[in-house]
């Protein structure tokens, strides 16, 4: 009975959040933007600002949606390189890129419900999810963040991003419409899945944004219940942390010491009147603790509008990718005292 009751406090303990404490005094990391780092050729733009990643090179990847879906491909120095697979069938509406440890490009389409996972020639050579039928229909306003089926393993409904492990398996964080977290093997098969819609711990109320650490742990942004939600290598949770807005975006940096950055693109309201999106990013600690700050809301250079995904392959060299400002920016913080703000 006792080793019961010990088991138990344990695992309270470790899904019980962690308050990261993020507000006015937390110290501002100085920090520049690199003007028009992204350089297209005449007559193509970026539209809305949804996917950015990096490989091995230093090659930008952004996942772009306005009339069309589109994935282009840049050099280091930002200029245009490709466009990777144009009118491809799992195009239609641009959520997220992700590059893994071999370089191989990764898209999750929100309107398709695909995965689709690139080689560095740019051919399609995994394919998870499929289209929706077109009688299917357009969700209703009560359904539209609902799925009313059960999901499935190989079915997604909205998926938002991927992230992947030392051993090759990958998370798809799925996303408005199933609020889970499904784990796959290299090759593709389903193993595990973990979540459902809701705020109680171990719920998600749309995963937004996903990423792992060196241990294997995952990292899913909860945006709907402002929260990042920490779950082990088997979709066990572990820790929730709070404090930090609602984080759309999370990036994991490599290297022995690895830091956690989240983006707050909560709307801030003044007498119950929608203002500008907050817009600030946090730096952390792995366990949540916050180093720093950085950015605010607007749409000038070294503003943050609606923060939708980051790069941080180099830790203090970030790419950040903008909705409503349809850009991706450069940012290089500036050295800064690493004490902890408490």
């Amino acid at each position: 009975m006792k080793r019961i009751i010990e088991v138990c406090v344990i695992a309270i303990l470790m899904s019980a959040p962690v308050f990261a404490q993020g507000g006015p005094g937390v110290k501002e990391i100085p920090y520049d933007s690199v003007p028009n780092f992204l350089k297209l050729p005449p007559n193509m733009y970026m539209g809305e600002g949804i996917g950015v990643a990096r490989d091995s090179k230093g090659h930008v990847y952004t996942y772009t949606r306005s009339g069309a879906t589109r994935l282009y491909e840049f050099d280091e120095k930002g200029n245009f390189i490709r466009e990777i697979s144009p009118g491809n069938y799992g195009f239609e509406m641009a959520h997220g890129v992700r590059v893994d440890a071999q370089d191989n490009i990764w898209i999750v389409d929100e309107g398709t419900n695909m995965v689709v996972k690139f080689n560095q020639e740019g051919r399609p050579v995994l394919m998870v999810g499929r289209r929706p039928d077109p009688f299917d229909g357009l969700p209703t306003a009560a359904t539209f963040y609902q799925n009313p089926n059960p999901p499935m393993p190989y079915r997604f409904d909205r998926p938002t991003d991927v992230a992947f492990d030392a051993a090759g398996n990958f998370f798809v964080a799925d996303g408005y419409g199933n609020s889970r977290v499904a784990k796959y093997d290299k090759d593709g098969r389903f193993l595990k899945t973990t979540g459902s819609r809701g705020n109680a711990p171990g719920q998600l109320n749309t995963p937004h944004s996903i990423q792992t650490d060196a241990k294997g742990n995952v990292y899913v942004a909860d945006r709907g219940n402002n929260r990042i939600q920490v779950y082990d290598n088997d979709l066990n949770l572990v820790k929730s942390i709070t404090g930090i807005g609602a984080p759309w975006a999370v990036c994991i940096t490599p290297g022995p010491h690895q830091y956690l950055y989240s983006s707050n693109s909560s709307p801030e309201s003044n007498n119950s009147t929608q203002m500008a999106t907050s817009g600030e990013i946090y730096k952390m600690e792995l366990d949540g603790t916050i180093l720093g700050k950085f950015g605010k809301g607007g749409k000038l250079l070294s503003e943050f509008s609606t923060t939708h995904a980051m790069d941080c392959r180099i830790e203090n060299e970030l790419l950040i990718s903008e909705i409503t400002s349809w850009r991706v920016q450069k940012i290089i913080l500036k050295p800064v005292a690493s004490a902890a703000t408490k």
